[in-house]
C-alpha cells in the first residue's frame, strides 16, 4: 500500500473519530448538566480529552509516513509507536481522576443525588458510538498497519466499558444504591489501566525492533527460495519500524557465479519480498557462495 492511501484512510479515519467524539462531549456535558449526573459530565471531561489522543495519534501518523532521509535513512516509522506512549500517558491521567473521584466519594463521603433518566438514556449512546468508532478505527488502524491508530481505537474501546458504568451507576442510584457509582468508576478505573499497559507494551516492541511475527520470517525465506538461482536463506533479520519494517538477510547462490549475475539476483530477491509481504519497505541482502559445510564465505 502506498503512502498516498495510507494516508488518506488515516486522514478519514482520525477525522470520523475526532467527528464522534467532539459530538459526544457536547451531548455528555449538556445532558450530564440537565440531569445532575455528575459521571456524565466527568464522561464529558474524558471524551474532550479522547479529542488530544486522537489527534496525537494523527500526528503520529503523518510523520510516521515521511520518506527516509539523509538523516533518518530507515524513515519516520518510530514516530508512530512514540504517539503510541504518548497516549498511554494520557490513559495514566484519566484512570488517576476516576481513581481521586472514587476516593471522594467513597472515603470522603461527597454527597452522591440520582441523577434523571435521560442520564441513563445518553449512556447507551455512548455505549453505541464508541462501540462503532472504536470497531471502525481499529479496522482501519490495521489495514494501514498504524500502530498510532490501532493505539487510539483501543482507548477508545475502554470508552465502552466506562459509558456501561456510568449506565449501571446512573440505574444504581436511582434504585437507591448510590455507593454502585463509585465502585463501577475504580473498575473502569482498573481497565483503563489495563489498557494502558498493553497499549505501552505493545509500543515498546515496536520500538525495540521486536520481530512482528515468526509467520513473517517464514514468509521471506519463502520469497527468497522463489526466485530462480536462491539456493539457501540464513540469518533473516527484521527491523520493526511500527507502520512498516526493514528486513536485512543472506542468500545462498551457486558458487562459481559472476558477481554481476549474483548481483541481479540479490535485486530480485529484494523487489520479490517487497511485493510479496506488505509490512516490508526496504531489504538488504548479502550473497553467500552455497557451501553447506561452511557458510562463512558471505561475501559482506
Amino acid at each position: 500500500m502506498d503512502r498516498e492511501v495510507k494516508d488518506r484512510i488515516g486522514r478519514r479515519t482520525v477525522i470520523f473519530s475526532v467527528s464522534g467524539k467532539t459530538v459526544l462531549t457536547v451531548l455528555n456535558f449538556i445532558v450530564g448538566t440537565i440531569s445532575g449526573s455528575t459521571a456524565l459530565v466527568a464522561e464529558s471531561a474524558h471524551t474532550f480529552s479522547d479529542i488530544f489522543t486522537s489527534a496525537i495519534a494523527f500526528i503520529g501518523f503523518k510523520i510516521g509516513l515521511k520518506p527516509a532521509d539523509k538523516d533518518h535513512p530507515y524513515g519516520h516509522g518510530k514516530a508512530e509507536p512514540l504517539a503510541g506512549l504518548l497516549i498511554v500517558i494520557f490513559l495514566v491521567v484519566i484512570s488517576y481522576e476516576i481513581f481521586l473521584d472514587v476516593f471522594h466519594k467513597l472515603v470522603l463521603g461527597s454527597s452522591l443525588t440520582p441523577p434523571g433518566i435521560i442520564a441513563a438514556v445518553m449512556a447507551l449512546v455512548g455505549i453505541g458510538a464508541n462501540f462503532a468508532m472504536s470497531s471502525y478505527s481499529l479496522k482501519m488502524g490495521r489495514k494501514i498497519n498504524s500502530p498510532a491508530i490501532i493505539a487510539d481505537s483501543k482507548h477508545q474501546k475502554v470508552d465502552i466499558y466506562a459509558c456501561a458504568a456510568v449506565f449501571i451507576g446512573i440505574l444504581g442510584s436511582r434504585m437507591g444504591y448510590p455507593i454502585l457509582d463509585p465502585l463501577v468508576g475504580g473498575f473502569v478505573g482498573l481497565l483503563i489501566l489495563k489498557t494502558a499497559f498493553d497499549v505501552a507494551l505493545e509500543n515498546i516492541d515496536h520500538i525495540m525492533g521486536k520481530v512482528p511475527s515468526e509467520e513473517i520470517i517464514n514468509d521471506i525465506e519463502s520469497a527468497a527460495l522463489s526466485v530462480d538461482g536462491i539456493y539457501g536463506v540464513h540469518d533473516i533479520k527484521i527491523n520493526d519500524m511500527g507502520p512498516y519494517a526493514t528486513a536485512e538477510l543472506h542468500v545462498e547462490v551457486k558458487n562459481d557465479l559472476i558477481i554481476k549475475e549474483a548481483h541481479k539476483l540479490a535485486h530480485i530477491v529484494e523487489k520479490v519480498i517487497i511485493n510479496k509481504i506488505n509490512i516490508i519497505t526496504t531489504v538488504t541482502v548479502h550473497v553467500c557462495p552455497l557451501d553447506d559445510n561452511d557458510n562463512e564465505e558471505c561475501l559482506d
